[in-house]
């Protein structure tokens, strides 16, 4: 009788292990979030702020690494969400224009000129377009959680002031890998030669390149100025918006308690992170601008016209990537624009 006993109270025990949840033997140590640049710029910081406030409302348990640099795949960022669905890297907070190889539609964030304040940019991410993009992220393997923005990107270069498309002619300029750039800038007469941001400062420096595309804050953060970048047009012809994503392994490892806090704290830290990236380059707030133009550079703000010769020039290369992307999603969007509150 007494053997049956411990044999009894050893099968419930074992019962009960066998009960224990299994996200408590599945969490890591830490867990790898990977961003392209730096931890100091707004992109960076959005990432920073994101593991501070899951490290402090899991009380550890969820324990993040910020690996700036793309370091995780070599700085190849266009490689970076292939690596988010394999694995390789945990979290990320991402370009939809690094991403858009993986997720075409993404590259709808790229059509040039079509977003024309932060207003359009906010209708789309908050609306119906940011739905049914989250769901084709999903769709492609990655749980996406919240919106945040890189901003809008300006051109720079070290030759001319650029008024007019035909100042960019010949002009050789940095891209990012997407071909929805390549057509963009071949239409406007440049020669666009993608590179990783990691090779483009190097190639600005040297003079390997002429110029390059990128948000204030990065321009700014990089010091472009002291690399020959001394010509600076604003013409807000693409905006980036980023996304909070964690690999779907690693989400379901975790309790639901602990996904619901992940998922706020992505929202919370987006919102601060808008906030950081349209900091000093707004007209009600143009302190970045005196910034840069305390440096030297030459700051071009374009004419009306001058906006509507970029606009005439790129709408082939629109209409070619709307039928790529979808018409009903570049419709949409097109709507919601139409529709926003300025």
């Amino acid at each position: 009788m007494k053997f049956r006993n411990l044999i009894g109270a050893a099968l419930c025990a074992a019962a009960v292990v066998g009960m224990a949840p299994a996200h408590a033997q599945t969490y890591k140590p830490e867990y790898k979030l990977s961003i392209v640049v730096g931890p100091t710029f707004p992109w960076g910081q959005g990432a920073v702020i994101w593991s501070d406030l899951v490290r402090e409302r899991t009380q550890g348990r969820i324990n993040i690494k910020v690996y700036p640099g793309t370091s995780l795949v070599q700085g190849d960022q266009t490689r970076e969400f292939t690596a988010i669905r394999q694995g390789v890297i945990d979290m990320a907070v991402g370009s939809t224009i690094n991403w858009s190889p993986q997720v075409k539609q993404l590259n709808l964030f790229s059509l040039p000129f079509l977003m024309p304040d932060y207003a359009a940019i906010d209708a789309l991410v908050q609306g119906n377009v940011g739905k049914e993009m989250f769901k084709l992220i999903e769709k492609a393997g990655v749980v996406p959680l919240a919106w945040g923005e890189n901003g809008y990107r300006q051109i720079s270069n070290s030759k001319r002031e650029i008024k007019q498309p035909a100042d960019m002619k010949g002009m050789k300029l940095r891209v990012v890998g997407s071909p929805l750039y390549i057509d963009t800038f071949t239409a406007l007469g440049a020669n666009p030669t993608q590179m990783s941001w990691a090779d483009a400062q190097p190639a600005l420096a040297s003079g390997a390149v002429d110029g390059q595309e990128n948000p204030l804050s990065i321009y700014t953060g990089s010091k472009l100025y002291t690399v020959g970048q001394k010509y600076l047009t604003l013409w807000n012809y693409v905006a980036d918006p980023l996304i909070f994503v964690v690999n779907r392994e690693v989400w379901n490892s975790w309790s639901e308690k602990d996904r619901d806090i992940v998922r706020q704290a992505a929202l919370d830290a987006g919102k601060q992170q808008i906030v950081i990236a349209r900091k000093g380059v707004t007209p009600e707030d143009p302190s970045l601008l005196k910034e840069i133009a305390g440096h030297g550079v030459t700051v071009t703000t374009l004419t009306q016209a001058d906006h509507d010769a970029f606009v005439k020039v790129t709408k082939p290369v629109y209409e070619k990537w709307k039928k790529q992307i979808g018409e009903d999603l570049v419709n949409m969007a097109e709507k919601s624009i139409a529709e926003r509150k300025k």
